[in-house]
């Protein structure tokens, strides 16, 4: 299990601006090479600016609650579902270890949050020059969140999640570093974000989360 073993053996603990954990190796090259192939459409492409949320409506969470969508913006993201599995069988995998009772009890344990009845929510992700994610903290519907980093174009590392103090000023990055993620739990002072940077070609990863609404993926009991 190359999730839970990242975690178990190689993770690591912060607790500022907020708790949260970053860790190694937690994908297969298998599935590190869906994420790279992943038909991901380009927003400029569309006459479309990034306007600091994913959901590109700029959406604020509140009317956001309990939409697994994201947003009006589901057409140019790329949750893994049943209906396309086929194209990402060993991200299959990977969700069906997250929804596995030895993982997510792991998890739980960690961030100090029941996920005995969550669903489990994958995206794939390719941002592109000029993105940027305005500093926000996550819906209460996400149990768990983070990112997993794919760097296989070997762009900066500053390229990662920016962290942010109550007073959202930037006080960390984590390093946009190939095969590596990290995750937290929502609350009200969990700030994060990206700020304008240079993306030479694409900024690959996958958004991994545990959420209370209803998706394709329930968590075994």
């Amino acid at each position: 299990m190359t999730f839970l073993d990242s975690i178990l053996n190689q993770s690591k603990k912060s607790d500022y601006p907020f708790d949260h954990w970053e860790y190694n190796n937690p994908l297969t090259e298998e599935a590190i090479k869906e994420i790279i192939n992943a038909d991901i459409p380009d927003l400029t492409k569309h006459n479309l600016a990034y306007d600091g949320t994913r959901a590109i409506d700029d959406g604020a969470a509140e009317f956001r609650k309990g939409i697994a969508s994201g947003g009006k913006a589901l057409k140019f993201r790329c949750f893994v579902t049943k209906e396309n599995a086929y194209q990402f069988p060993n991200l299959v995998k990977f969700i069906e270890e997250l929804q596995s009772k030895e993982t997510y009890e792991v998890i739980s344990k960690m961030i100090n949050k029941d996920l005995s009845k969550s669903y489990v929510r994958v995206e794939v992700i390719c941002d592109r020059e000029g993105f940027w994610l305005k500093p926000h903290c996550d819906i209460e519907e996400k149990l768990m969140s983070g990112l997993i980093f794919v760097n296989n174009e070997n762009e900066s590392e500053n390229l990662g999640t920016d962290f942010y103090n109550e007073k959202l000023e930037k006080v960390k990055t984590v390093p946009y570093k190939h095969n590596y993620g990290y995750l937290f739990t929502s609350g009200p002072n969990t700030w994060h974000g990206m700020e304008k940077k240079k993306i030479v070609k694409e900024r690959r990863c996958i958004q991994v989360n545990y959420v209370t609404f209803e998706t394709d993926w329930k968590v075994k009991s």
